[in-house]
């Protein structure tokens, strides 16, 4: 995990009961434009239009239909049209409904002029607004009145293509009752409590929020189209507000967290000692306190959140005696922090969150003035209700985290790291833990699920609902955990029986082969692409598109990597409807085969240098030629440098393979001699770039070495392998 900014929302490490690995998140980022702008929104309003059936004057083809500007995917699908001036899509919201705004998401083909045309029988149009020189983006556009049919009626285009939008999205207010208002309090008494919102019970139907608070209004309606109720952040400030403000306009209620240190560990903020540090507690205390006088009166706010996992990640900072004193030290001073909230603002809850159950007992001990407890839990959750009834606690819990089973919760697999569950399995985590949840009835107060997030990468892929703003199955698990049915929604395609062939060795720069069965509930036609992870080879969590062709049938031809080690491989299939199906495999790279003999394996080895003490050194020139690419040779961190292996004999060569390290040669030369003495230079390079170097050789020599006259990076030379075959 990286540490928290608590003005992002990002996600900070979460763990299970006693789990001690960690997972990492990120947040994605992105801007729009307001042609005009909106008036302040109120509580009922919502999105009115996604999912509703549309209908257009033309589309350019099948995959850029109407419906594919409402179905809320803002990146991913589009309505084109025929390339015309003359040219409409409209919308029927299925009743009459007061209309607020109107919010246009254009794809580089916008219209310039245009009308929102408002109907109540799709017959006859009345103009709620022009719009002349729109410069595209994003257009959002104030109105009023009441209609069945929107419409956006292009008068003139952008340019020589037709009007295209990646989503048109209609705001205004039902006959919905609308949000609750009042103090949130918890209610009734031992095994029989239940939250309620202003004297009404209030079930904790939430998802934790990836995306920046900024970017609230581009996520929040279809957070509310799932059923959702609240969303948790992890921090607190002055950049809080649009977001807030936007679930307010949604209906939607916010659990307010506050960071400290040293959450789930480390990378996540550093540790605090305390038992002595009175600095850090009294800045932290004026902090929060500050932002609850803020906040207490946001229609938004449901409850204040302190701390993130500190008692479970309190390990990673101390031990014995002293962890005891600082896990009480720590829960003494979140009691604090809520006492003080409780002087500010007595009409919202507090609570702390944690990743383990034996955190509980701190804070019954420790914490009487929290409300309730909360807890961070994934592929365990279900054990949570027995570790409370044991445990004897005189407090209700809400689960902040809760989802499919970690990376540090699973078995490994044949290559040695985390078998992550199929699509399928994570959609049935999520509904498997809503289930424990609610089977806890009177004590578990509901859930922030996790987690609405859009990144695309190693742990995006593991727990967001919609990387890359593409649904999974998990999305339309939590929707219906929420909603009770997904029924008319275009579910994701279906990846089952994925296999890797050459799964533990895999030649680098080589092919290997990737097979699965993938099939579509809506029989929806499907594009594939196939993506590469590092995350276990050299930590780069991004995912990015391999080499690979189609083979047919499901299966794929894939380009290895040149980089030795465990990668993860993924087929993702999307459907065009904004929908995706991913599943993901390792596989092992190896250092490609090589014809003949390695006559170099365990002969003497020497070196200008070697480190004697660093990460996993010593790493003796002898490590180069031991035939184990896990072990390595590691010179000094200067320029030139050399290694040189002495075969015992004069041996015909034919081949050097050269297994670097990230610490590589940029330069160097491949010299022999005779003697060890005098040297010939057989072959050399300045444009090298690491990973593996096969090079032809076509001489007779005892000695092999290599002159290394520039690093390619800051670090000294280092190989994994230096092989020398005849």
């Amino acid at each position: 995990m990286f540490p928290h900014p608590p003005s992002t929302g990002t996600p900070p490490r979460r763990r299970t009961r006693g789990a001690a690995a960690l997972v990492t998140l990120g947040a994605l980022l992105a801007s729009s434009l307001a042609l005009a702008t909106a008036p302040t929104a109120v509580a009922a309003e919502t999105l009115l239009s996604q999912g509703k059936t549309a209908t257009a004057s033309s589309s350019e083809g099948e995959a850029y239909s109407a419906a594919a500007a409402f179905d809320g995917n803002l990146t991913g699908t589009r309505w084109a049209s025929q390339w015309r001036d003359a040219e409409w899509i409209q919308v029927d919201l299925g009743a009459s409904r007061n209309l607020s705004r109107v919010v246009l998401t254009w794809e580089g083909a916008f219209g310039k002029n245009y009308d929102i045309q408002v109907s109540d029988d799709g017959t006859n149009w009345r103009t709620a607004k022009s719009v002349t020189g729109s410069d595209g983006g994003t257009d959002e556009i104030a109105v009023s009145g009441s209609g069945r049919y929107v419409r956006m009626n292009g008068l003139v285009r952008s340019g020589g293509y037709g009007y295209s939008l990646w989503e048109f999205q209609v705001f205004g207010t039902t006959s919905e009752e609308p949000p609750v208002k009042g103090a949130v309090r918890v209610a009734g008494s031992q095994g029989n409590w239940q939250l309620t919102v202003g004297g009404q019970p209030y079930t904790v139907k939430g998802l934790t929020w990836g995306p920046s608070f900024a970017e609230a209004s581009k996520y929040m309606p279809d957070v509310k189209s799932m059923g959702v109720n609240t969303i948790r952040t992890w921090g607190t400030d002055a950049s809080s507000k649009p977001l807030l403000d936007t679930a307010a306009a949604n209906g939607i209620r916010v659990m307010n967290g506050f960071w400290l240190q040293p959450g789930g560990g480390p990378g996540s903020g550093g540790c605090v000692n305390y038992v002595t540090d009175a600095a850090y507690k009294s800045n932290m205390l004026t902090e929060f306190a500050k932002w609850v006088d803020t906040y207490k009166s946001h229609p938004a706010t449901l409850m204040w959140n302190v701390g993130n996992e500190s008692v479970l990640g309190l390990q990673n900072c101390y031990s014995g005696t002293e962890l005891e004193a600082q896990r009480n030290a720590y829960t003494t001073f979140v009691n604090d922090v809520a006492k003080k909230i409780h002087t500010i603002d007595p009409d919202h809850p507090v609570t702390s969150t944690d990743a383990w159950t034996g955190a509980w007992p701190y804070y019954k001990r420790n914490a009487p003035d929290l409300d309730l407890y909360s807890m961070n839990a994934y592929g365990d959750i279900c054990g949570v209700k027995q570790d409370w009834v044991d445990g004897g606690y005189d407090k209700p819990y809400i689960i902040t985290e809760t989802g499919p089973a970690g990376e540090w919760e699973v078995p490994n697999d044949g290559n040695g790291v985390p078998e992550q569950k199929t699509d399928v399995q994570t959609a049935e985590g999520y509904t498997t833990a809503w289930n424990c949840i609610t089977g806890h009835q009177g004590v578990a107060l509901g859930a922030t699920m996790f987690h609405y997030g859009v990144e695309h990468d190693f742990g995006g892929i593991w727990f967001n609902l919609l990387p890359d703003g593409l649904k999974r199955l998990s999305y339309y698990a939590v929707k219906k955990a929420y909603t009770g049915s997904t029924a008319g929604d275009n579910t994701p395609p279906v990846i089952s029986n994925m296999v890797v062939d050459q799964a533990s060795n895999a030649p680098a720069g080589g092919e290997f082969t990737v097979r699965a069965n993938i099939s579509d509930p809506q029989n929806d036609p499907l594009t594939y692409k196939v993506f590469l992870s590092g995350n276990y080879a050299n930590g780069d969590k991004r995912l990015v598109e391999a080499q690979w062709r189609s083979t047919g049938n499901g299966t794929f031809a894939v380009t290895a990597p040149e980089k030795l080690g465990v990668w993860k491989v993924y087929i993702q299939a999307e459907d065009g409807r904004g929908n995706a199906g991913i599943e993901t495999k390792s596989v092992k790279v190896v250092a490609p085969p090589v014809s003949g003999t390695n006559i170099a394996l365990n002969k003497p080895a020497t070196a200008s240098s070697s480190q004697a003490s660093y990460g996993d050194c010593p790493c003796p020139a002898g490590n180069a030629t031991d035939g184990n690419t896990t072990t390595r040779w590691a010179s000094d961190w200067s320029d030139p440098q050399w290694i040189s292996v002495d075969l015992q004999a004069s041996r015909a060569i034919r081949t050097l393979q050269l297994v670097w390290d990230p610490a590589y040669a940029k330069s160097y030369e491949v010299q022999l001699s005779d003697d060890g003495t005098n040297w010939r230079t057989v072959h050399t390079t300045t444009t090298a770039n690491g990973d593996i170097d096969t090079i032809n050789v076509s001489a007779n020599a005892r000695h092999v070495r290599l002159h290394l006259t520039a690093r390619g990076t800051g670090w000294g030379y280092s190989l994994h392998e230096f092989g020398i075959y005849s």
